[in-house]
């Protein structure tokens, strides 16, 4: 089970998505801290390196930095990384997924399939 105190990133240009994700995760009892772009996200963890997300859900389409783009320099510290995309080619998913994404969902986001890959990618990273 997905302890309380885990705290899950969320990256999307998208403020109503934001929004929507962060209620569904605190509903579960999840904390989640929201980032409008990958540039504010890195910037955060920058300012905090020793603060690490359990888990981050990003957009695949945002101005400047993307989310494939935030995969790939998340990719080598470990964090699970869940990618969102309203692109329906399967080329997104497979390159995220080739990257080292926890998961790729497509948009309009599944409540009960975004909630099984965040409780999957927090179980995993407590994987010894």
């Amino acid at each position: 089970m997905v302890k309380l105190d885990q705290i899950v990133a969320v990256v999307d240009d998208d403020e109503s998505v934001r929004r929507a994700i962060k209620r569904l995760l605190r509903s579960v009892g999840i904390e989640a801290e929201t980032f409008p772009s990958g540039e504010a996200f890195l910037d955060r963890l920058s300012s905090a390196p020793s603060c690490r997300p359990a888990c981050v859900i990003v957009d695949f389409e945002m101005p400047g930095i993307s989310g494939l783009e935030l995969l790939r320099r998340l990719a080598p510290a470990g964090v699970p990384v869940i990618l969102m995309t309203g692109n329906d080619a399967p080329v997104v998913c497979e390159e995220a997924l080739a990257i080292g994404a926890a998961g790729c969902l497509r948009k309009p986001i599944n409540g009960d399939a975004l909630m099984r890959g965040v409780e999957e990618a927090l179980e995993q990273r407590q994987l010894p």
